[in-house]
């Protein structure tokens, strides 16, 4: 099956009321189930360069991986492990090239992004994050928070130092803890779920989710789920309203039927990437 067939994406990424530049980068490569959404950081332009570099190296690398495997024809092995690896690889190439161009060019030293990614794959989804930007899943009328950010904040949530209530009130809620391009290696945080067709993936940098609440996003969601454009752009136009103070991106990912790995072709892809 042409995976093209399994899914309906929707995006949407916007420079909100405040800034003057949009830093955020997403994209989205049907044909290989993935979707990708970073946040960049850094001084002037710098935030757009790093997010557009992640993109950029994931979706290319992860389309040359795929294109590489045809032809190599090995035992069927653990796919869960080996799209692991295969996504742990691509965020860290993506590090390394962002790291060095900040190394290498002035105008670009301390630049960084965050990073959030979903790879579909044989009813599953794999999910990468690397500081606040987040995924969302709505199956069955109920809408969750997949990743934990990686932020100061969440911290003090986790250690008691202050309720989620207090959070929604806190300065200081975009300090990161883990970043993309900052240092000259990093460990994304991966998981692995089932998926099922009616399966809503959103996948949002924290533009959206700092300007507008989760039973917000969530009811928005349900009740645009039928038309995923108008869903990303209400999600956007609600961000600006509340204020728009930060750069918002948003992917919306609906799941229309199943979609098995081939056993064959698929199988030897996994295999090889061992």
């Amino acid at each position: 099956m042409d995976l093209k067939q399994a899914f309906d994406i929707a995006t949407c990424t916007d420079p909100g009321i405040v800034r003057a530049h949009n830093e955020d980068s997403i994209a989205a490569d049907a044909a290989n189930g993935l979707v990708v959404l970073a946040d960049g950081m850094g001084g002037y332009n710098a935030g757009e360069v790093a997010s557009g570099i992640a993109t950029t190296v994931i979706t290319t690398e992860v389309a040359r991986a795929l294109a590489a495997a045809a032809g190599h024809a090995k035992e069927d092995e653990d796919r869960r492990a080996a799209t692991e690896n295969l996504v742990r690889e691509q965020v860290l190439k993506a590090n390394t090239s962002i790291y060095q161009a900040a190394q290498s060019q002035p105008q670009y030293a301390g630049m960084g992004t965050t990073l959030v990614l979903c790879l579909f794959y044989d009813n599953r989804v794999m999910v990468a994050h690397i500081g606040d930007s987040r995924v969302y899943r709505l199956r069955d009328g109920v809408f969750m928070q997949v990743t934990r950010d990686h932020s100061l904040l969440q911290e003090q949530i986790d250690s008691g130092l202050i309720t989620r209530e207090q959070a929604k009130h806190a300065q200081h809620k975009n300090l990161v803890t883990r970043a993309l391009g900052i240092d000259p290696t990093v460990e994304p945080e991966i998981h692995d779920y089932d998926a099922k067709p009616g399966d809503v993936y959103l996948l949002c940098s924290d533009g959206l989710c700092d300007m507008v609440t989760d039973d917000d996003i969530g009811l928005t969601v349900q009740a645009l789920g039928a038309n995923l454009k108008l869903a990303v752009q209400q999600l956007v136009q609600m961000a600006n309203d509340n204020g728009g103070r930060d750069n918002v991106s948003v992917i919306l990912v609906r799941i229309l039927r199943e979609y098995p790995a081939n056993r064959g072709v698929v199988s030897k892809f996994f295999a090889w990437l061992k």
